[in-house]
């Protein structure tokens, strides 16, 4: 057996260069893609040591092999009991590193090739849940405005609605993102450092104007602070909603055992906005999807839309109405 696959020190210079060069150098990765690969090889390194006894400073490439990587998959979906999504996920950060390894290291191409044919598994994709109208406004209107938490609680619900905005994309603004004009707007810093400004509603430009008076944050400081001044987490922004949630129970029932997630906000002001007419380009814009085909997935989840369509159309065998001007077409039409 060739000794570079046998040597820890090659297994940890790989994995350092990849790091350090392969995504820092060569691919300018964003510090949250190089955060979720460096968890998952923590991940993958406390499970090697737990399950076979090999610590992550004795590891060698002749042990990182698709045994290795199908077992601690497996781990992640029964133990740890992660979505499919996030197991596929941790598999895209170990078949990058195979990738790297293989073009590195010609010895250990066969090893990677075994992980790279690792397939990415299938997964059902259940209908996007959203909110009525009535219980976003019981959700809004449940933070205690009179305290510190529940003003900044109101804006950030609010602003979350408004915006459309990924948890992530909210928890990095900076008060120096929001414009407060006679056109008010937030420039969002979307997946894959890609920008994008999202109008303000008047009565959000509001929220925002009364949670900075209030609050005396400085423009480099995050408009969604915690206590301490630091950016909220994403743990923080969804123990806030639950608790909104919680509060809105009161005076809205039907929110009553329904899981609501930050995301949840995103989707509801997708279906709103296609409620209202917005044309799908736009909302994809105004989400920062890729492609307006990531949008599409609303048209499905709007059972009054389709009921809508459906009335337009007769069924089989059914007589087909004929078309009555009504009294104002036909004042019209004398008219001409």
């Amino acid at each position: 057996m060739n000794a570079l696959l046998t040597d820890p020190t090659e297994f940890a210079s790989l994995l350092q260069r990849f790091f350090a060069e392969r995504l820092l150098q060569q691919k300018n990765a964003s510090p949250r893609t190089i955060a979720a690969y460096r968890d998952t090889f923590r991940l993958l390194f406390g499970y090697a040591e737990r399950e076979r006894g090999t610590p992550p400073a004795k590891l060698a490439l002749n042990d990182f092999d698709s045994t290795l990587a199908l077992d601690f998959l497996t781990y992640l979906e029964t133990e740890r009991h992660n979505t499919v999504r996030s197991r596929n996920a941790r598999l895209a950060a170990v078949r990058a590193f195979a990738h790297y390894v293989a073009l590195q290291c010609p010895p250990a191409l066969q090893l990677m090739q075994q992980i790279l044919a690792i397939p990415m598994k299938r997964f059902e994709k259940p209908l996007l849940g959203f909110l009525s109208r009535d219980e976003v406004q019981a959700l809004l209107a449940a933070p205690d405005t009179t305290t510190w938490c529940g003003l900044r609680d109101r804006m950030m619900l609010t602003l979350l609605y408004n915006s459309g905005a990924r948890v992530s994309e909210m928890i990095g603004i900076r008060v120096a993102d929001v414009t407060l004009a006679t056109t008010s707007s937030v420039r969002l810093h979307g997946k894959g450092r890609k920008q994008r400004t999202v109008p303000l509603w008047k009565e959000t430009a509001a929220e925002i104007r009364r949670w900075l008076a209030y609050a005396d944050l400085r423009a480099e400081h995050p408009l969604v602070p915690t206590r301490k001044g630091l950016p909220m987490t994403r743990t923080n922004v969804a123990e806030r909603l639950a608790l909104a949630v919680s509060e809105a129970t009161e005076r809205c029932p039907q929110l009553q055992g329904r899981r609501i997630s930050p995301h949840t906000l995103r989707h509801t002001t997708a279906m709103h906005l296609l409620q209202a007419g917005v044309d799908l380009t736009v909302i994809a814009l105004w989400l920062g999807h890729e492609s307006p085909v990531t949008t599409h997935g609303y048209v499905e989840a709007d059972l009054a839309m389709k009921e809508r369509a459906l009335a337009t159309i007769a069924p089989p065998g059914a007589k087909r109405q004929r078309y009555r001007p009504t009294d104002a077409v036909l004042k019209f039409l004398e008219s001409l």
